[in-house]
Order: C-alpha cells, then structure tokens, then sequence
C-alpha cells in the first residue's frame, strides 16, 4: 500500500508539473509582450517637436491593398534618394504568397499575383521605366493607367497606390553632381507634360556635347537649367499648373510657390512616402500602411559619395539657396514622416495592450479551475 500511495503521489506531483510548465508557456506566448525590433526607433524622437498640424486622415495611413485583386503600387522614383535600394526590395525582399520572380543577369523581375499573371507593382524593377526614365508624378499619373490598361484588360478599376522616397537636398543634391560628374545624363527622360515633352527653348541642356562627364561642383551649381535644383519639389508637383516648363507663364517666385503647395498636396495624399535618413522607420510605415513584412531588415548606410565630399560652409549655403523649395519640401515631409510613425507606434502599442487584456481574460475563463486544482493536490 506504501508503494502504491507513492507512486500515485509521484503521478499526482508529475501532472502538476506539467499543468504549471502548460500554464507557463501558454502565459509566455499570449500574454507577455514580444520582443519589439522597433523600440530603439522610438527613443530618437524624444527631442522631435511638431511643426505641422495634419488632419487625422494625413496622420493615419493604412490602406486596404489587396494583392490578389486590381491593386497596383506605383513608385515614383526620384534620382539620388535611394531609390534603387528601396525598389530592389520590393522585389526581392518583401514576404509574398507569390515571390517575385527574379532571374541573374536580368534587370527586371515578374511580380505576377497568386493566381494571375498581372503584376501588382510598376517600377523600374518590374516593369521598367514603361513611362519614360524617372518620370515624375506628372508623367506617372496620367501614363500608368494608359500604360496597365495596354498590359491587362480588365473590367473593374483599379487601385492605384503612389509611393515615393525623399532625401536630404544637399545630400542629393550633391550626388547627383557626383553621379553627373561620373557621365550620368538622363537624356532619356522624357517629362512630358499636357500631352508633349519640352522644347529645347523650354528646357536648354546645360552642357554641349554627349554628357557633363568633369564638371565641377561650381559648374554644376553655375546652370539655370540645373534640373538637379529643387527636383523633388518639381517631380512631386502638378506641372501643368504652371504651363509645365513654359516659364513665361508666371514669375519664378510664383510658378515655385505653386509648385511647391502641389508637391506636399500629393504627398500627403500618396499611400506611402519614406525617407532616406530614416531605413528603419521607413520599413515600419511601409509594412504597417500596406500590411506587407520585408523579409530582412532596412539597414542605414550613412557612408555614400555624396558624404565623402567636403563642401566649404559658403558653397552648402549656395547648394540651400538653389534648392529652397526642397529644404521646404523636405522639412515638411519629415514632420509628417515623424509625426505618422509616432501615430502608428502609440496604435500599435494600444493594440497590443488591448490584446494582452484580452487574452488574461480568456485565461481566467479558461482555467477558473486553477486554484482548486492545486489545492486538491497539495
């Protein structure tokens, strides 16, 4: 009998042993919080104060993007912002049901949806430059649908969801004069605008022969016609608003002034922008806008050309001047950038508390039991 009430006792010992171990990890994984990979993000913007009051609609950007439907993600690409970067991971670096399809020694990738053989992004990387090199928001929004409707008939509309990147304007600035220095040209843009591209009278060439390969940093800066000074802003704008590159039709200070309001309209209204000097928070509102995860992490590369060069203070005070509207630009995109990202953390952190009440609370339900039973046994 002795044996026998040992043996049960130890049966009796193990069962509680495993119901305490069950217990714990069932605690662990629905009611302890996960590890969070963005919480060294959040302590960056201790110091950050708002300058710009945006509605809630601007603020709160999450967009219903269905990749099995007529979805389409559009990325306007600007030069020099780490455009490249970004849209190789699009391509290769997003969790898909479908995985782009991408093949060694080929420019393009297939990014067909499950099921379909039309693509659910136009990009350089997908469907290459279909409206001209680095067309800006002027091309893009009239050229993709003309463009997508050639690829795919289909009966209902589609959605379409503009993304872009923004960078520093010196910084830019700066390496595109490198990359002009380099040979760089961009002669195959074709910046049509109200149904034609520019006349040379509207947009003279800054240099005389094949390319602007060695001209100086004073040379490059020495241009009117630089279409380096204040890209983003043109790029992002309606340019039809101010006679496209007709500059006749209103004083500079006007025609910028225009443009400039249209350049952060459309950005506020695109589903999703991202900023060069900030990898890590781009990856975040990135996912979060389009419920898309990134398969490895953005890293931040700080060490490019353009940080190598120096530029005496007087030079980088003239580089400011002859892109003011994108220093505006610029300031403006990253107040809303910032303000989106501490938006989406306070949700995300409110949805997971509001979780971690819910499962304590179906615990309760589901073990009311609990005390009893270690009390009986002990």
């Amino acid at each position: 009998m002795d044996e026998k009430s040992s043996s049960s006792s130890h049966h009796r010992l193990l069962i509680v042993l495993l119901t305490v171990v069950l217990f714990g990890v069932i605690m662990i994984q629905y009611v302890c919080p996960s590890r969070d990979p963005y919480i060294a993000e959040d302590g960056a913007l201790v110091r950050f104060i708002p300058r710009f009051n945006f509605t809630t609609a601007d603020l709160n950007r999450v967009v219903d993007f269905n990749i099995k439907g007529d979805d389409v993600i559009v990325f306007l690409h600007i030069q020099k912002t780490g455009g490249t970067t970004f849209g190789r991971h699009l391509v290769r670096n997003i969790q898909l049901e479908r995985p782009c399809e991408c093949h060694a020694g080929q420019k393009k990738c297939t990014c067909y949806r499950p099921g379909k053989k039309d693509t659910w992004l136009f990009s350089r990387f997908s469907t290459g430059w279909s409206c001209g090199l680095h067309a800006d928001w002027t091309e893009l929004t009239r050229c993709v649908p003309l463009r997508m409707d050639s690829r795919e008939v289909l009966e209902n509309l589609r959605n379409y969801y503009y993304i872009t990147i923004l960078r520093d304007p010196v910084s830019r600035y700066l390496s595109e004069w490198r990359h002009v220095q380099r040979g760089a040209t961009w002669k195959a843009s074709l910046h049509v605008c109200d149904g034609r591209s520019p006349t040379l009278t509207e947009l003279p060439s800054c240099y005389s022969g094949d390319d602007w390969s060695g001209c100086s940093l004073p040379e490059f800066m020495d241009c009117p016609y630089n279409l380096a000074n204040n890209r983003q802003t043109r790029m992002l704008a309606d340019l039809s608003l101010v006679g496209c590159y007709n500059v006749s039709v209103m004083s500079e200070d006007e025609r910028w002034a225009v443009l400039l309001e249209s350049a952060k309209h459309n950005l506020r209204s695109m589903a999703f922008f991202g900023l060069t000097e900030y990898q890590r928070k781009t990856q975040y509102l990135f996912e979060r806008t389009f419920n898309l995860e990134f398969i490895t992490p953005f890293t931040q590369v700080n060490g490019t050309r353009a940080s190598s060069v120096e530029v005496p203070p007087k030079t980088q005070q003239r580089i400011l001047q002859l892109n003011r509207w994108d220093v505006e630009l610029y300031e403006y995109a990253r107040d809303l950038f910032l303000q989106r990202f501490q938006v989406a953390r306070q949700q995300e952190r409110r949805q997971a508390r509001e979780k971690r009440q819910q499962e304590r609370r179906r615990l309760r339900g589901s073990f009311p039991f609990l005390p009893f039973f270690f009390f009986f046994f002990f």
